[in-house]
């Protein structure tokens, strides 16, 4: 009886976290929703810009829901419940 253990191929996954253009993609959500957020408060900084709170506030709200579903996109293609390859 031999005691040798039998040859196993390399494990193998298909976890494609690490992949880089995930965490670029990320960074540009992240970019893009922090400008949101400061092209919100511009015409409380700049008061030459107060009559067109309603257009800054209608950008920034823009921004952030484009940062936010490109963000959610990205997550949800990392944890796998994107389209399929």
């Amino acid at each position: 009886m031999e005691n040798r253990a039998a040859d196993r191929q390399p494990k193998t996954t298909d976890n494609n976290a690490n992949e880089t253009h995930y965490y670029v993609t990320l960074t540009v959500a992240i970019v893009i929703g922090l400008i949101g957020v400061f092209i919100r408060f511009v015409p409380d900084e700049v008061t030459a810009l107060n009559q067109y709170t309603l257009l800054f506030s209608t950008i920034a709200n823009v921004a952030i829901l484009v940062a936010s579903f490109i963000a959610f996109k990205t997550v949800f293609g990392i944890l796998g419940f994107g389209s399929k390859k």
